[in-house]
């Protein structure tokens, strides 16, 4: 039986899936472009959500959003989009359903560009992850330098829901921000799969 304590405080052990979010997931370094820019999109559907509400409708998400596809997704409609505000298993807003639209045709550039769109949020922590030291996650902060420069660069690269609190999330679920508990073990697994 594995001790709540030894892990980090904000993932319980009596919500299987959240746990093992926490446990297979959240800061392991994550290096592929179209997984990063799903989980910007994910991030940004959480904005004035709990992650976990997300995190528990994440399939359905995949499904109405052809899996992520940021190809298909540029090409949708008005009435594509209509038809994805009748599903009740995702969030229903057509503000964030329109941007993430927007985000696709924007992630769709960087290629156009001839970027590797991981190469470019990398740099942002100068190619590996920043590695903080907290005993308790109350304790990390809600943004960073670096999660509003990048949040800054990409409403300049037009992204929308991006602001720096998403970003610093999405840093610390891809792995750029190292924010597990010193006491958790994850803390050290994650470091060991850097690049």
């Amino acid at each position: 039986m594995t001790d709540q304590a030894e892990y980090c405080l904000w993932a319980p052990m009596n919500d299987q899936v959240y746990r093992n979010y926490h446990d297979t997931e959240w800061g392991v370094p994550e290096y592929d472009s179209r997984a990063l820019w799903e989980k910007l999109q994910l991030d940004g559907f959480q904005a004035g959500l709990s992650w976990r509400t997300i995190l528990y409708k994440r399939d359905a998400f995949r499904e109405e959003f052809d899996e992520f596809d940021p190809e298909r997704l540029s090409r949708w409609s008005d009435e594509r989009i209509e038809t994805a505000l009748q599903n009740p298993g995702i969030i229903r807003s057509p503000t964030k359903i329109k941007a993430l639209v927007g985000n696709a045709k924007a992630f769709l550039e960087f290629q156009n560009n001839g970027e590797n769109f991981s190469d470019w949020m990398w740099s942002y922590v100068g190619g590996t992850p920043i590695v903080n030291s907290w005993q308790n996650f109350k304790n990390a902060p809600v943004k960073s330098p670096e999660s509003e420069r990048l949040s800054k660069d990409l409403k300049t690269r037009g992204f929308k829901f991006c602001g720096p609190v998403i970003v610093y999330a999405f840093m610390q679920a891809v792995g750029m921000i190292n924010d597990h508990e010193t006491h958790c073990p994850r803390h050290k697994a994650v470091q060991a799969m850097t690049r």
